[in-house]
């Protein structure tokens, strides 16, 4: 039987929270209103399936933790899993009839004049997760909530009422499905020993006790620092605890272990302006705050929070990527997973980022940038907003350690990159906010860079260092602080080559290049390089001396170093004007010969001034030995007071050795010249800018060249001495490799400008190249050996290199004196045409011949001859006046004729093709089918048109031809074995089979092929 409002029970002590009222204004507003069932149907299911589930220990968590609070004790949580029943036993203020009244309105709290979080408000509804008939005990009695039995109270309101309740229509349309929380039930349950209030939740068959145990073990922690007021907790027979110490650090003891936690807490009234936009019952709230926390290991390390939630205080969806855990009062959208859009919400994250600085201060120095944020996307709207403005507020606080032991805030401060202690000791008077050596360390690279921090390099540490006066011994401290830096950065070592050394004189000067470093053993050396008297020398003070300097690019003061040292390398390169300027030129040399005696040739050391046979001064390498070899084979006017080269004088080889004066550059036979990645032509060879430009266009993509070398002087080479010349050049190894680098300047220039029998020696053929006789006449004996005159470009073969060698070789065929065979005449003709389509000769260098040389060997005027481009054409022109280099697939025909200024001849009068004949296809024309397949290549398609004889017509009348193509590509025929295998050789583009294909048609047996 129902207890509707008619017959409500009065007994207080049955039912000490007036559920019996409730029950029944629930029933009549049911009964009397058809939505009000399914409103509260659907709000409970929507706190069931929504806001509220998987939250059942973080609600129940949250009603201990504000009653203990309310209670002013210390909080306990107990969860027992008791036959197939979830109990939850809790200390504090225990339930009342405001709570009971709290629970059964569903949409709001009743808990708004105290600081809670929870305590049996709407939030209750996530027990709906595992039971349909919750109970709640407390010493004053309880209140049970039962899904059958509110179902049996809706049924039985059908009987009560002469129309079905829209209730009843409801419950049925659910399946049975009821708001289970709106109607209570009192009980006489007491809570157990100890405890002020339990929750029993009787599990549904579907909910695995254990697991749900677990999952709840799991959450422990963050529970007992989420809640001030809940110190200890038990699931099952696992216990958890925390204690609060006096430092703000919060100890959390598990069944396995302690976690250490250090928090900021910041508390404060939110203002009046910033409380519109936020629920009544969190607006009833009128103080904000916020706790910031973060796990420590033992050993006092920081544990960073990685892909953390927003505590409300319990876990909202509001995710964060800061590396501390942020509980915070902040106003939150009903179903507490949403920070509400607010004022006052903006006020509690501005707080919260205000107080995060105070958070790393307390830390120990080398753990504060774990706490920085990382730069990356933020995870959510709120924690973008909320980690630019504590990025912005680390930025501003004084919490980084300097190297001077204060702190200074990142945008003050500069860290050194990367990490050398003993830098720091030394930079921390010189350079303001540097911080501690230790913070340049990678671990905290990423923290410093994201919050702007200066990092100093090796660049900023010179500029630092130069114009400081300090002692030698500060600056070999300084130089041993760099060198691991100098190790590990190539670009440091760059930027440090600019560092201060202080020099033996007592100055400082900048720049560690061409310094010269005084070691043992070279005294002597430095004091006889310090007479000379050379602008620029630099020698370092011997206390500041140290490895770094020689890896920066100083030199030790050896004999060979000395010689190097640029300020001498400089001096040698003026020594020639000095000396014209007053200057005794053996003051410079004398000491230079002894370095070079002592390390070996240079070459520069060719500038060095000495004294000529005439007294004049000239460079090492425009003088002779006296004996020199080469003055044997140079032209006489090659050698005197006006001439480019002279003899050096004879009192300078009487103090100074021969070898010696050789290994500055004076001449005994020909020198070399090397270039190491040459980028324009050497200027001291002769023609230089004429072989450049050959070999570019040669070489093209190549070019230039990776290397130069070359002999210099070839151009002073008298006439006649050239076989005595080429002997001396092969007779020295430098030289012969010279001679032999491929495509080198050396043979390039010997070919076209020395002169063996009264020519150049590429207008020479080799004795036994018989393939080239009558265009090219055999080399007299010049008492030169084979393989020097073909390193020198007497010719083996026919080839066409430049511009000059194409116009001598046309020249040569257009003479009629020659007698030239027909096949060196076509090979001549692809030369040619092939050095034009290459590209290594232009047509437009060339002067068109007057006459050339047609494929019948006969020399012809140039005006009645015509270049043969297509085979067929052959037939209409007179052999005489063709030009060919081979049929069209073996030569360019065009390049021919543009180098020679000819006609094409298909370019000779319009062609018509006489009388009618039969037109077939290759396929039905008798034995090309089987000459094909002898020969193993496809029947062409298309067709062709035969005739018993094929004539066609031009400007110079009529012509009988074996074969023809059209413009149109229209093939013809005469029937004739030669004339149709022509023709098919060209339509299977398989002209170099015309003499194979003419046998097989005119005998198709497969034996035609083996004979």
């Amino acid at each position: 039987m129902s207890d509707s409002a008619d017959n409500v029970a009065t007994d207080d002590s049955s039912d000490p929270f007036g559920t019996a009222a409730l029950r029944a204004a629930v029933l009549d507003a049911w009964r009397g209103s058809p939505t009000r069932f399914r409103e509260d149907a659907n709000a409970e299911e929507d706190l069931r399936l929504g806001g509220y589930r998987d939250r059942l220990l973080v609600e129940l968590a949250q009603n201990a933790s504000d009653a203990a609070r309310a209670a002013g004790t210390t909080g306990r949580l107990s969860v027992r899993l008791v036959d197939g029943e979830l109990r939850v036993a809790n200390t504090g203020k225990p339930l009342d009839g405001t709570g009971v009244s709290g629970l059964t309105a569903l949409r709001a709290s009743p808990k708004r004049a105290e600081p809670s979080v929870g305590r049996f408000g709407v939030g209750f509804a996530a027990v709906l997760a595992v039971t349909d008939a919750p109970r709640l005990a407390t010493a004053a009695g309880g209140v049970e909530f039962s899904a059958a039995r509110t179902r049996d109270e809706v049924a039985a309101l059908a009987e009560s009422s002469s129309e079905t309740p829209a209730a009843v229509t409801e419950l049925a349309s659910r399946g049975g499905q009821v708001p289970v929380l709106r109607l209570g039930w009192p009980t006489d349950e007491r809570p157990p020993e100890g405890f002020d209030t339990e929750v029993v939740l009787p599990l549904r068959s579907d909910i695995d006790g254990e697991k749900l145990l677990d999952d709840m073990a799991e959450q422990v922690v963050d529970l007992l620092l989420a809640l001030p007021a809940l110190h200890h907790v038990d699931i099952g027979d696992r216990h958890w605890s925390r204690t609060d110490s006096t430092d703000d650090g919060v100890v959390v003891h598990t069944p396995e272990t302690t976690r250490n936690w250090l928090v900021e807490r910041a508390t404060g009234e939110w203002p009046e302006s910033t409380l519109s936009g936020i629920g009544v019952e969190q607006r009833e709230h009128s103080r904000w705050w916020i706790c910031w926390a973060v796990e420590l290991a033992g050993d006092g390390t920081v544990l960073p929070s990685r892909g953390d939630v927003l505590h409300a205080p319990t876990p909202t969806e509001e995710r964060l990527s800061l590396p501390a855990r942020l509980l915070a009062g902040v106003p939150v959208e009903p179903d507490r997973r949403r920070v509400s859009e607010s004022p006052a919400t903006r006020v509690v994250l501005e707080r919260a980022a205000a107080a995060y600085p105070l958070l790393l201060s307390r830390l120990e120095p080398l753990e504060r940038s774990a706490l920085v944020p990382e730069p990356g996307f933020p995870l959510s709207d709120t924690d973008e907003r909320l980690r630019r403005d504590v990025v912005e507020r680390l930025t501003e606080a004084d919490w980084l350690p300097a190297a001077d032991g204060s702190m200074i805030a990142p945008h003050r401060a500069t860290v050194l990159d990367p990490f050398a202690p003993e830098l720091v000791e030394l930079l921390a008077e010189v350079v303001p906010g540097l911080l501690r050596a230790d913070l340049s360390e990678s671990p905290h690279a990423t923290a410093l860079r994201s919050l702007g921090v200066h990092r100093m390099g090796a660049a900023e540490v010179v500029e630092a260092v130069t114009g400081l006066d300090r002692p030698a011994a500060w600056w070999r401290r300084l130089y041993e602080a760099l060198l691991p830096i100098e190790r590990a950065d190539r670009t440091a070592r760059e930027e440090l080559t600019a560092l201060p050394v202080p020099l033996a004189d007592g100055r400082t000067v900048t720049g560690v290049r061409d310094l010269l470093l005084p070691g043992d053993g070279a005294e002597e050396a430095v004091a006889a390089l310090a007479e000379l008297d050379v602008t620029g020398l630099r020698i370092a003070a011997a206390e500041a001396v140290h490895p770094l300097l020689e890896r920066l690019g100083a030199h030790h003061a050896g004999a060979s170093e000395l010689l190097d040292a640029p300020a001498l390398v400089e001096a040698v390169h003026n020594s020639v004007a000095d000396a014209r300027a007053g200057a005794d030129p053996m003051r410079l040399a004398e000491p230079v010969l002894r370095l070079v005696g002592e390390t070996g040739h240079r070459d520069w050391l060719g500038a060095l001034a000495l004294p000529d046979s005439d007294g004049e001064v000239r460079r090492a390498d425009e003088l002779l030995l006296p004996d020199a070899a080469l003055l044997e084979v140079l032209d006489p006017h090659a050698v005197g007071p006006d001439a480019p080269l002279q003899t050096v004088a004879g009192h300078v080889v009487e103090r100074c050795s021969a070898e010696r004066l050789r290994s500055v550059g004076v001449l005994d036979s020909f020198a070399v010249l090397v270039e190491e990645e040459p980028t324009s032509p050497h200027e001291g060879v002769a023609d230089a800018e004429v072989w450049w430009r050959e070999s570019e266009r040669l070489r093209g993509d190549e070019w230039p060249p990776h290397r130069f070398v070359g002999v210099r002087d070839l151009d002073l080479v008298a006439e006649d001495s050239w076989p005595a010349a080429l002997r001396l050049l092969t007779a020295d190894p430098e030289t012969a490799r010279a001679l032999r680098e491929p495509d080198g300047y050396t043979p390039w220039w010997i070919a076209r400008f020395a002169v063996l029998g009264g020519r150049s020696p590429r207008q020479w053929r080799l004795a036994d190249a018989e393939q080239l006789a009558g265009l090219y006449d055999p080399v007299p004996d010049v008492g030169v050996d084979e393989r020097t005159l073909r390193l020198v470009g007497v010719r083996a073969e026919l080839t066409v290199h430049d511009t000059a060698d194409a116009a001598e070789l046309v020249a040569r065929l257009a003479d009629p004196e020659r007698g030239v065979r027909a096949g060196l005449t076509l090979g001549a003709h692809r030369a040619l045409a092939e050095a034009v389509a290459c590209d290594r000769i232009d047509p437009g260098e060339v002067d068109p011949p007057r006459a050339v040389r047609s494929v019948s060997s006969a020399v012809v005027s140039a005006d009645r001859a015509v270049v043969l481009d297509e085979p067929w054409l052959l037939g209409v022109f007179e052999p005489a006046l063709v030009v060919a280099g081979g049929n069209s697939h073996e030569f360019d025909a065009e390049s021919l004729a543009e180098l020679l200024d000819l006609p094409l001849a298909s370019e000779q009068g319009v062609v018509e093709i006489l009388g009618q004949g039969v037109t077939q296809s290759w396929q039905d024309v008798a034995r090309v089918p089987g000459a094909c397949e002898l020969l193993g290549v496809p029947v062409p398609h298309g067709e062709v048109e035969l005739r018993d004889g094929l004539r066609v017509r031009t400007s110079e009348g009529e012509h009988r031809v074996h074969w023809w193509v059209d413009n149109a590509g229209a093939i013809y025929s005469e029937r004739s074995s030669d004339g149709l295998a022509r023709a098919l050789a060209w339509a299977v583009d398989r002209w170099q089979d015309r003499f194979t294909l003419a046998a097989l048609l005119a005998d198709p047996d497969a034996t035609t092929l083996l004979r």
